[in-house]
Order: structure tokens, then sequence, then C-alpha cells
């Protein structure tokens, strides 16, 4: 191991060991799933069990401390095979990826992907919020993205006030009705994935494989005890009129999933769901709301009315012009 004298201070310090792309069956998971869960980043979707879920393997930038085998930063790149080449995309179910630093120092994006364009014919990925928007090599296109989050720190009282008044008023008005439409827990989530299928189903273009992942997602997620999954149902026939999961992970609340029949939406019942929400995790210190969306307009309204503020990623891209034949070749 060699070490540098710092001309300064005349200290040594040692150098940063380089990022290695390995193939998922290199990959160390213990040591991969150690490293996000003590990352500065809290990003649940660069978990091995939640990629393993929504993407089944991956590719890594990985950098290792020699050492001890110990992961020091990780940026997940899942791939498949199609015609043309191997491609990196982005999963269904997995807003935000990027590199993650597990440590105080955070390398820069973008000396790295350089020769990504020489082992993928195309590439797309979205970083994480704290990535930033990298400067990159010429092939790269980057595109500016954005969330909506909430700070839950502050009590309920001070956020519903930053509500829109609109919102305010409906508020008023369902906890003055006679029976006012209660929110539970949906022991089973289901009936909210057939909710989905029946309303936003066909225009948010969800294929029978893209339900037998959120499945695996979902039951990893129950079996680690991050899941919250609530429901609005009609007092008189008990019909599910809303529903929506959370997944409360580390410093993050994120709002993973929802569906709602016309009825519910009449019924302001997404509305009574994410207020809910902010009401049960009001005064958390620390605690942020991801909205996960923000990129439609109208979502974006919606989401702003609650009192979230709009928060930037970015999502980089690539055609490689290399024959297929030659990528992954040094």
């Amino acid at each position: 191991m060699t070490f540098f004298a710092h001309p300064l201070t005349k200290s040594f310090v040692r150098p940063m060991p380089p990022f290695r792309l390995l193939r998922f069956p290199e990959l160390n998971l213990p040591a991969w799933d150690a490293c996000v869960a003590g990352a500065r980043q809290p990003v649940p979707y660069a978990h091995s069990w939640w990629l393993r879920a929504t993407a089944g393997r991956w590719d890594a930038l990985v950098r290792i401390e020699p050492e001890t085998g110990r992961y020091l930063h990780v940026w997940p790149l899942p791939a498949k095979w199609r015609p043309g080449g191997r491609q990196v995309y982005q999963p269904p179910f997995t807003q935000q990826l990027g590199l993650i630093s597990c440590g105080e120092d955070a390398p820069s994006i973008g000396p790295e992907l350089a020769g990504l364009t020489q082992r993928y014919a195309r590439f797309y990925t979205q970083l994480n919020e704290t990535n930033g928007l990298p400067t990159l090599p010429g092939q790269f296109a980057v595109e500016a993205r954005q969330t909506y989050q909430l700070d839950l720190s502050p009590t309920y009282k001070t956020l519903r006030a930053g509500y829109c008044p609109d919102y305010r008023r409906r508020l008023l008005r369902h906890e003055a009705a006679a029976a006012p439409l209660a929110i539970t827990e949906l022991p089973y989530t289901e009936p909210l994935l057939a909710l989905f299928q029946q309303t936003k189903g066909p225009a948010a273009g969800l294929q029978p494989r893209h339900y037998t992942r959120l499945r695996r997602l979902l039951a990893e997620l129950q079996r680690r005890q991050l899941l919250e999954a609530r429901a609005v149902r009609q007092p008189e026939t008990g019909a599910l009129l809303a529903g929506a999961l959370f997944v409360h992970y580390r410093s993050r609340l994120v709002y993973l999933f929802a569906a709602a029949s016309d009825e519910g939406k009449k019924a302001a019942a997404p509305l009574l769901l994410l207020d809910d929400a902010i009401r049960r995790h009001a005064g958390t210190p620390g605690l942020i709301l991801d909205f996960e969306g923000g990129m439609l307009p109208a979502i974006a309204r919606f989401f702003a009315n609650f009192g979230a503020a709009p928060v930037p990623y970015a999502a980089l891209s690539f055609t490689s012009q290399r024959p297929w034949y030659l990528q992954w070749m040094p």
C-alpha cells in the first residue's frame, strides 16, 4: 500500500482505491447492504433486497477497502440484455439510485462514467438527490427531475396550517360530518393492487411482470416491518375507496403506492390518507415525507398543496455507438 505525504502538514494520506465495475455474481451482498445502511444518504431503493425484488440482478460500480473488503461506495446499475446489447435501466418502484457513500467523503460523479460507454449499448439511471447535477463526459445527457418532500419535524398543527386553504376546508368539513370516513390499517395489500389495476393500471402501462415485482417488494417490506398500509372504506358497504402504501426507512417516509376509486376521489380519500400519514408522524425529528413524484404538473400541485417543496435530482443517459459484440470487453 502506498501513502502520500501532504505537502503542508507532512501527514500521510492513504489514496482511495479505484472503483471497480462488477457483475452481480461478484458482489458481496452483506458488504453491500452494510454500506447502504450506513450511508449518509437514506436510499432504501439501493438495498440488495429491494433490488432483488425489482430488478433481480444488477451490475455495480464499487469501491472496496483493500484491507477489510468493506464496501466504501456503491452505485447499482441494473442491467439487462436487449437486441443491440446490454442496457442499464431504472427498475420499476425504484425512484432513485446513484452513488451511495458509506462515510463522510462523497466522490464526485463523472470520472468513472466515461468507461461505461464502452460497456453498455444504452444507459439510463436516476441519481439520488445528494448526488446533485454532475458534470459528465460528452456522451451523457443529464435530465433534471424532481420529487416533493415535507419535513415532518414540526407539530401537526403547524404542518396543517401549511396546507392550501382548500385542503384545510375539506378536512374541516370531513371532521364535522355526522359519519366521517375512517382511515384504518390495510392488513392485506392485494385489494389495493386490484383497485389500482381497475383504475390507474391501463394508463400506467404496468404489465403482469411489474405487479409480480411489486408483490415481491411488498413481501420484503412487510417482513422487515418497513411497510405502512392504510385504507379508506365506504362505511356502509366496507368497499375500498382508496389506499396508500408508505415505506418508513431511517429518516424517510416514502409514499410508495396509492390508488383510489372514482367514489374515493369524490370523497377526497387521497387527501385523507396523506393527512393521516402526516398526522401520525408529525413531530418526529428529522423525518422527511418523500411524496416520490412531481414531474407531472397536476401531481406536483397536489403535493405542493400539503406544503411540500420540490427537491431536484438527476437522470443520466446515453446511447452507445459501439457494436454490441464489443461491449463488456476491456
